[in-house]
């Protein structure tokens, strides 16, 4: 019991880290990867530089966008999806 008891507080710190910090950042990056994976060509989006825009073009792992200005070619994971929930919440 002795040996358990000491290393009792660095289990429960082990603990609490894991479940306040290393699986909420697990299931953040489980959604943006579905979130990416389920973009499609007419979404209207916002990059995470602040760019808004509709998807022309989608390839592996890169977007052409259709902005005011002309179109640009970025990356999926730029694409913010919290900025983009919020817009198409909105519409």
């Amino acid at each position: 019991m002795g040996q358990l008891g000491q290393f009792l507080p660095f289990l429960l710190m082990f603990v609490v880290i894991y479940f306040f910090m290393i699986r909420p950042q697990q299931k953040k990056i489980k959604q943006e990867k579905e979130f990416e994976a389920g973009l499609k060509v007419g979404d209207r989006i916002i990059t995470k530089s602040g760019f808004h825009g509709k998807i022309a073009e989608l390839s592996e792992g890169t977007a052409v966008i259709e902005t005011m200005s002309g179109k640009l070619k970025i990356e999926r994971s730029a694409i913010s999806l919290e900025l983009t929930a919020a817009l198409n919440k909105k519409a």
